[in-house]
């Protein structure tokens, strides 16, 4: 990756024209599962800019295209906390081609969210939605029958929750019943103070994360390198993989769906690693 952003740095000419408007990072309006909400991107537009790069301002990093400053969808300066960060959203806009594909621009989209907070949160609201998905979290509910789907999620899903509960000392358990698990306060409690240890930037993505997969332990997992994107995506589809290799998939449609959610799910997991990252990178390593 970091050879694919070094160029970000250098910079090259800049165009004859720039169009009037201000470049804005993609955003109709905020909306979202699970009562955590991000701004819904734009289809497509025509790319009106040539180079992309970043730089540092008071706020923090900032992106240039050409030499206009990026802004958020209520106008603000798009700026972020670490140059990690800065260069993997510089990375998303410079390689779009002749249109620029917002859908695609999962890390911008992380960041307009957390730059304008559209629901208007604070960090211990973001906490408590996060925690709720124990509630419901897809690894705790389980079926009776067919057995042969009951015996997959047991093979399947009860290794994460043993990681989990060993990781953070906690009883998770799971059901069968249509209410779910009984989920001990404790066990909240001790979820809850973990996540306090992210900043607000970090939870955003979090929560992102948790409402793609549907399932507060399996992004833990994937967030702690406890699993991989694939595996953490094989595990939140698992009865849906069931039903198709059973019945069959509705061709093309099942690849792009599952190459969609692996992309978010990474996406979302990158953008809390880069929020955590207290250093700025080293430009050694941009050029090795």
């Amino acid at each position: 990756m970091w050879r694919g952003c070094c160029r970000l740095l250098q910079g090259r000419s800049p165009p004859a024209r720039l169009p009037r408007p201000p470049p804005v990072a993609g955003g109709s309006g905020p909306v979202g599962p699970g009562g955590g909400r991000t701004y819904a991107p734009p289809a497509e537009r025509k790319r009106f800019y040539q180079n992309v790069s970043i730089s540092q301002g008071e706020g923090g990093f900032e992106i240039n295209l050409d030499h206009r400053k990026l802004k958020t969808p209520q106008a603000k300066l798009f700026t972020v906390p670490s140059e990690a960060l800065a260069i993997a959203v510089a990375t998303e806009w410079d390689s779009q081609k002749d249109t620029i594909k917002f859908y695609t621009m999962h890390l911008t989209t992380l960041c307009n969210t957390a730059l304008d907070n559209p629901t208007q949160r604070n960090k211990m609201q973001l906490i408590r939605a996060a925690v709720k998905f124990l509630e419901t979290d897809t690894i705790c509910y389980r079926v009776e029958e067919p057995a042969a789907l009951a015996e997959l999620q047991k093979n399947e899903w009860d290794p994460i929750v043993a990681w989990a509960e060993k990781r953070y000392n906690v009883a998770i358990g799971s059901s069968t019943s249509i209410l779910g698990p009984n989920i001990p306060a404790s066990t909240k409690e001790t979820f809850a103070s973990h996540l306090a240890s992210y900043n607000m930037w970090a939870l955003q993505g979090i929560e992102y994360v948790i409402t793609q997969l549907k399932s507060l332990i399996l992004s833990m997992g994937l967030i702690d390198r406890h699993i991989t994107v694939e595996k953490a995506v094989l595990l939140s589809r698992l009865e849906e993989e069931y039903q198709i290799q059973r019945w069959g998939s509705v061709e093309w449609a099942h690849d792009y769906d599952l190459c969609e959610l692996r992309a978010r799910a990474a996406a979302g997991t990158l953008f809390v690693h880069l929020c955590s990252e207290s250093s700025t990178v080293k430009h050694k390593l941009l050029q090795d």
